[in-house]
């Protein structure tokens, strides 16, 4: 079970007495009469995580006036779907380690883990619909069904080295970028904004989560297990042709092309130290992060439609946060 939330107090942080409440939110509608939904929802919320995309609604939200108690429902929401898809992810690339600690699948099981997915899913709609916004409700099934398309993707690209960088960013706006720019509309749908201003907002978040996940990519490569809190080098034992490896592919010479190849054809480990130096010594690790760096300048540009405040400022440094980040 997650720590209790520190009192509120006058000189915390609005967006860390905000995240108080949206904790509170997410313990309160965590609560099942099954004993194994408990423990294993409570397992792997209380790992903790860097929850950007409930952060982007109380942010966007607040960035344009509007302060009401749906926020913290509706950030709670975001979150339960992300930590479905997290559930279902790990099941699907059989990890083990995630945050730092046994993954819920290793700890309790696939058939546990993927049930109770389900269940944080339909717990999530369940909560949509006591929000009682038809625009929310459609923004947020449009976008769980756009991650669902984006995890089937991603699996027929697995073990395949020819895949087109444009395929490879398409799983990575359906997969991971959808969720970051649903919680921007949200927050934008919540606050009124006309529809302008709403895409202007959907364009940041959109450009936002592809700039996260790039860098994900890249620290698979160029991190370490105790920061990252996972093992390094994961998504070439999954047989996932990232940024780093397509990259490195490009500008190699024959041999390291072929080095590659079978590496993701096979999800073979045994040469990481081998393909890591050819990630290197190519530039491909450069190439990703000025990649990711175009997209953050992108999200920044997207928030010149909002009117400034501390919580558009907020979202500027998460902007820079994206990039320059080591977990």
């Amino acid at each position: 079970m997650p720590e209790p939330t520190a009192p509120l107090t006058a000189t915390a942080a609005p967006i860390d007495l905000a995240m108080q409440r949206v904790d509170a939110v997410i313990r309160e509608r965590l609560s099942s009469r099954v004993a194994l939904i408990d423990q294993i929802s409570r397992y792997i919320v209380s790992a903790g995580g860097k929850r950007i995309r409930p952060r982007l609604v109380l942010l966007v939200s607040e960035a344009l006036g509007f302060d009401g108690p749906e926020r913290f429902e509706l950030a709670a929401i975001v979150e339960f779907i992300h930590t479905a898809t997290l559930l279902h992810d790990d099941v699907v690339d059989e990890s083990a380690l995630r945050r730092g600690r046994a993954t819920a699948n290793a700890t309790f099981g696939n058939a546990a883990s993927v049930l109770v997915g389900d269940f944080l899913y339909s717990r999530a709609f369940q909560m949509m619909v006591s929000v009682d916004r038809m625009r929310v409700l459609q923004v947020l099934a449009d976008a769980t069904n756009v991650i669902a398309e984006g995890e089937v993707l991603q699996l027929m690209n697995m073990h395949d080295p020819d895949l087109a960088v444009a395929d490879y960013l398409q799983v990575i706006r359906f997969k991971t970028a959808k969720l970051f720019e649903a919680s921007a509309r949200v927050g934008a749908v919540l606050a009124a904004a006309d529809r302008g201003l709403e895409e202007s907002c959907a364009d940041f978040g959109r450009s936002l989560g592809t700039a996260f996940q790039l860098v994900d990519d890249l620290l698979d490569y160029e991190g370490n297990s105790d920061e990252l809190g996972k093992n390094v080098g994961n998504d070439l034992r999954e047989g996932k042709p990232t940024l780093p490896l397509l990259l490195a592919m490009e500008r190699g010479t024959a041999e390291e092309r072929v080095l590659i190849r079978h590496a993701i054809e096979h999800g073979e480990m045994n040469q990481l130290p081998q393909i890591l130096a050819v990630v290197r010594r190519t530039g491909a690790l450069d190439a990703t992060r000025e990649a990711a760096q175009r997209e953050a300048d992108l999200a920044r540009s997207a928030l010149d439609a909002l009117p400034p405040s501390s919580a558009r400022n907020a979202l500027l440094e998460l902007c820079v946060r994206s990039i320059h980040r080591s977990s």
